[in-house]
């Protein structure tokens, strides 16, 4: 009696853009012989049978089919499959485009113990904007929201903090601490030079291990 194999699904959805309204299927079976695989797949349902197994390591052979009705329809034309010795994966392409989720793969809301989520490629409805992956056959990441790296909040492209080198003015770090606001370290030194201070040169001596500026940046 044939087995059923392990089918791992997950999905996006879009009103507007077909890559995006997608379904995503794959039947994990180790040690496939890719020569026996018969796969049929239409608009409302897909079929398959394989023999799996290696003589040659000691693993026995076994007969795997299924068949499933989906839960909505699909574009056989548009959808895409990879066979290796491993796994079936494909890619379906939904026929109805809208932002609402299918709610399973299945027609049925019958418990199918053997279909079961693809927690590596499933986003939530409700964040899957800028999450898709590539609908290619090799299903990489689509890393979309991270182009530019352009530095934290405040910071574009980590250049706008003038003068990191010698820190001229410093009018912008809020006052240092115990300064008062407003009160740079050039305004500090005119003003305890004009009271008879220590010169600039003196001050720089006194604080190397006082002040050595603000932590250096981290790259992003």
């Amino acid at each position: 009696m044939a087995t059923h194999p392990e089918i791992l699904w997950a999905q996006r959805s879009s009103e507007t853009e077909d890559e995006k309204n997608i379904v995503y299927v794959t039947i994990n079976l180790p040690d496939v012989q890719v020569d026996t695989i018969k796969y049929d797949l239409t608009p409302t349902s897909m079929s398959f049978s394989a023999k799996a197994g290696l003589q040659s390591k000691g693993i026995p052979e076994k007969d795997y089919e299924f068949k499933v009705e989906f839960f909505g329809e699909v574009v056989p034309e548009q959808s895409k499959k990879r066979v290796s010795s491993r796994d079936i994966a494909l890619i379906l392409r939904k026929k109805e485009k809208k932002v609402e989720f299918w709610p399973r793969l299945t027609k049925e809301k019958i418990k199918t113990p053997f279909i079961k989520t693809d927690f590596s490629k499933w986003v939530d409805e409700d964040e899957q904007e800028g999450e898709a992956l590539k609908p290619d056959d090799d299903y990489d990441m689509d890393m979309g929201g991270m182009g530019g790296m352009g530095g934290p909040p405040g910071m574009p492209g980590m250049g706008g903090m003038p003068g990191m080198g010698g820190m001229p003015g410093m009018g912008g770090m809020g006052g240092m601490g115990g300064m008062p606001g407003g009160m740079d370290i050039e305004a500090m030194l005119a003003s305890m030079k004009a009271q008879g201070g220590p010169q600039a040169g003196e001050e720089e001596e006194g604080t190397d291990s006082d002040d050595d500026g603000p932590p250096p940046l981290e790259d992003a």
